[in-house]
């Protein structure tokens, strides 16, 4: 335990140029004169009497109105059942509003308990932290390059009184607008902050890192463990209803960025501040809104709080600060994107059961939700499952590649009371950004955090910020072979920095203007500038571009007052890949539809996201559980399974062994069917699945040379895109294309139509449809089903179908494809079926496979 206490101690007072051991400088620390410390304390209380005056007439306000609530609160309760057993109604009248209050005291103990041991670990120092609580020791203690700094802490503590004037400006000018905006999405207005003290207790430093590799000559960047729970005392108005914050918690790292170093006084030119992830908030509410201190209500307001604090200093924004009037704006506040993160969510398996069902527990609803600092996606909600696959695609924007994490959480959908969302929690995963950057692409399966079991699939890409216009063929041919719609090739930066000679929006008055950007269907806004025609904004943004060459960023300048337009601007993205570098600085463009001398002067920079290509892509299997460890499917050639049960029976038509059709019918054909169902499927998706070109992907396969079946006895052959023939069993044939994408781990199967189903009872016609599962398994997730076709022993259906799979559960995987008729006495009988081995290599080939299949009957299967 010495050992733990002093060796760290020892190690940072060694760096620092000083021998003094931990437990040793705690003692010299306690030795200092009394006498000393008694007068400094008094001068800082003779300091500090009017605002201790203001704590304590708060704090005599507070015990009164406390009491009248407490009293209140009971003379409702015991007024409730006299009234319940006055008009004779239910008990459960009165055991629910019990049951729900037990809960809400139970959760409010808990969270009570987890604040004042927070509270507890800020007051104390941090040798009290060690002997109290070994599994909860400050940074530096696990980290040997970071360091102590409980100079600073006391640094902080002196001019923490000083800071609550700063406080008050940035909470009423900047957070007070935004919380307004925010709660009014949920019909609660009214919202003001009445009265803001800060307490007594200051910020804590847990650690300091310094970096000093890999950073420019031009710039410091240290990372602090910042750790705050004090007294604040907040209060605030909400439709009506006077209420409060206390115990306000927040935990999390801190980057803090000098540059640029010059050569004046103070040698920093300014700071940016910033918090790499999302900080941990916690509070609790006090007065009448205490009410909604309970599960599924409070979380409204964190959850505004929290975004609140994320749009003002949680990356990739940033709180830049100027400390040297030479320094531009444009160093310090225009964003410096290190490159983009395209992630694919792909699926979970085995979550948590959340819903409660007729006979127990049920299902769950779950969507999840990724965040990349104060970047968030969400996913679409699959309903009543604990196996969603939900195939979704989104890019995030990275400003620090060290540091920053993608965290994936995940909920089970719950609408809960009078519509307000009390969602369950399934769990979380966390990536760290520098493993994707290092390895260029990753595709894992995570096993999540804070549950009881459950795995996510995830596909990171990292792509780099190129400033060469040849990289921008190769982005556009990647995001074609995807077929995904949202997928960017580029990105660009925006710094608006002023505008001049603007036209008045009224008579007699300057406008307020504020300036509008857009790029596809991303906008942006600057704030506000009051009552000036040359105002100055000096913000930053950034845009993902679809395709550069097409694109244009839109600028619209608007007076808030009267919302008219006082000039418009649409700028080509054309034109800057005829630029030096890809970028324009600092110049002057003439706005459209406004006065003959307006200007917006910005700064504009394109850069072409780069793939980072490793030699060989990266799999990590993290779990016994994971449903396959084999590799990363990037090769699109795989070996035959060994465990195929049956091969499919293919053969030629009976009247002949060759083709009987031309290769060129074969191909129109195969095109007009394939367009059929693909065109169709394009008009209907948001994100249309093709493998390759429409004309390639379809073309008729020509015939194969001549394999065995399973027990060698039986030929197989590819057979032309018609047939009169009713297969081998005489059941019928069916007509197929089966391919599978590597890019988008999608299988696509397309079921065009059958031939020549037997008629044995010329009164009773088929109503034939087909059910698609995949094996092993044949669970409900994997069902497809057709359209039922009326009385017909053709059907077409040109139907498609697709299963999100990896290519690693391919290649163990068979299609199972049954023809059923609707015309039964009990349920509806089998016409034929067949399975189809997924292994094939043509499978994955970017023509994919598509045959006549013969239909065999059920038993054989069995």
């Amino acid at each position: 335990m010495s050992d733990l206490i002093t060796g760290p101690g020892a190690d940072t007072a060694g760096s620092s140029g000083d021998s003094v051991s931990y437990s040793e400088s705690d003692n010299l620390l306690n030795d200092v004169n009394p006498g000393d410390n008694s007068a400094e304390m008094a001068g800082a209380s003779k300091e500090q009497t009017p605002e201790k005056a203001e704590i304590e007439k708060a704090a005599a306000s507070d015990s009164i109105g406390s009491l009248l609530y407490s009293f209140a609160k009971k003379v409702v309760t015991v007024g409730i059942i006299y009234f319940v057993g006055y008009m004779g109604w239910s008990v459960a009248w009165l055991i629910t509003p019990v049951i729900l209050s037990v809960a809400r005291d139970q959760w409010r103990t808990k969270t009570e308990t987890r604040r004042n041991v927070a509270k507890a670990s800020a007051l104390a120092n941090e040798k009290e932290v060690i002997l109290a609580r070994l599994g909860d020791l400050p940074a530096w203690v696990f980290f040997p390059d970071v360091e102590r700094c409980e100079w600073l802490n006391r640094v902080l503590k002196q001019v923490w009184p000083n800071a609550n004037f700063f406080a008050k400006n940035l909470i009423k000018e900047s957070i007070e607008p935004n919380i307004q905006q925010a709660l009014a999405g949920y019909k609660l207005n009214g919202f003001k902050f009445d009265r803001m003290i800060l307490g007594t207790i200051p910020p804590r430093i847990g650690g300091v890192k310094v970096y000093d590799k890999n950073v420019s000559r031009n710039e410091i960047i240290m990372d602090l463990d910042l750790f705050y729970a004090g007294d604040c005392d907040i209060n605030f108005s909400l439709s009506g209803l006077r209420g409060g914050i206390k115990d306000f918690q927040i935990h999390g790292t801190v980057r803090v960025i000098m540059k640029p170093l010059i050569s004046q006084m103070p040698l920093v030119g300014g700071l940016q501040i910033f918090f790499l992830n999302n900080p941990n908030i916690d509070f609790n509410l006090v007065g009448v809104v205490d009410l909604l201190d309970m599960p599924g209500l409070s979380d409204i307001l964190r959850k505004i709080i929290v975004e609140q604090v994320a749009a003002i200093m949680v990356l990739p924004n940033k709180l830049p600060i100027i400390l040297n009037d030479s320094v531009p704006a444009l160093s310090l506040k225009m964003p410096e994107p290190e490159g983009v993160l395209r992630i694919h969510v792909v699926e979970a398996k085995d979550l948590m059961k959340k819903d409660i069902g007729v006979l127990g527990k049920g299902k769950s609803d779950p969507y999840a939700i990724v965040s990349v600092g104060a970047q968030q996606f969400r996913t679409q909600t699959i309903d009543n499952t604990v196996n969603p696959k939900w195939d979704y695609w989104c890019e995030a924007e990275v400003n620090a590649t060290l540091g920053q994490e993608i965290v994936l959480n995940l909920w089970d959908w719950d609408p809960g009371l009078s519509g307000v969302q009390n969602d369950d929690y399934l769990g979380r995963a966390t990536v760290e950004i520098s493993s994707v950057t290092k390895n260029g692409e990753i595709d894992t399966w995570l096993t999540l955090e804070q549950a009881k079991h459950g795995l996510v699939h995830l596909r990171l890409t990292w792509f780099a910020l190129s400033a060469e216009k040849a990289d921008l063929k190769a982005a556009l041919d990647e995001t074609q072979l995807l077929r995904v719609t949202s997928m960017s090739t580029a990105l660009l930066t925006v710094f608006i920095d002023s505008a001049k000679n603007l036209p008045q929006a009224r008579q007699q008055s300057q406008p307020d203007p504020y300036l509008i950007l857009s790029v596809g269907k991303k906008s942006e806004q600057t704030t506000p500038q009051m009552r000036t025609d040359a105002p100055v904004w000096e913000q930053g943004f950034t845009f993902l571009v679809g395709n550069p060459d097409n694109d244009t960023l839109q600028l619209k300048l608007i007076d808030q007052k009267t919302g008219n337009s006082l000039g418009t601007l649409i700028y080509l993205l054309s034109a800057l890949m005829d630029k030096p570098n890809l970028e324009v600085m600092s110049q002057p463009f003439q706005l459209q539809k406004s006065g003959p001398e307006s200007k917006i002067i910005m700064s504009l920079s394109l850069r072409i996201l780069k793939r980072y290509r490793c030699d060989t892509p990266t799999t990590e299997a993290v779990s016994d559980k994971t449903p396959s460890s084999e590799g990363y499917g990037g090769d699109s050639s795989l070996s035959r399974s060994n465990s195929i049960r049956t091969a499919p029976a293919v053969v030629a038509d009976s009247t002949t062994s060759e083709p009987v059709v031309s290769s060129s019918i074969r191909k129109q054909e195969s095109r007009k069917s394939a367009s059929s169902g693909i065109v169709d499927q394009m008009s209907i998706q948001e994100e249309p699945f093709i493998i390759s070109t429409l004309n390639t992907v379809m073309m008729a396969t020509p015939p194969r040379s001549p394999n065995l079946s399973e027990n060698g006895n039986e030929l197989l052959r590819r057979s032309p895109s018609t047939t009169s023939s009713a297969g081998s069993a005489g059941l019928g044939r069916i007509h197929l294309t089966i391919a599978f994408s590597v890019q988008r781990q999608r299988l696509l199967v397309i079921i065009h139509k059958i031939n020549n189903i037997p008629l044995k009872d010329p009164s009773n016609i088929p109503d034939p449809y087909v059910k698609l599962y995949l094996l092993p398994g044949r669970t409900k997730e994997s069902k497809r089903k057709t359209n039922v076709v009326k009385d017909n022993c053709d059907p077409v259906f040109d139907a498609t179908f697709d299963y999100v799979i990896s290519n690693a559960e391919l290649v163990n995987s068979e299609l199972e494809v049954t023809v059923c008729t609707q015309k039964g006495f009990f349920g509806s009988p089998v016409i034929g079926m067949q399975k189809i081995a997924l292994s094939d290599p043509e499978i994955s080939s970017s023509q994919g496979m598509k045959a006549w299949y013969d239909l065999l009957p059920e038993s054989k299967f069995e």
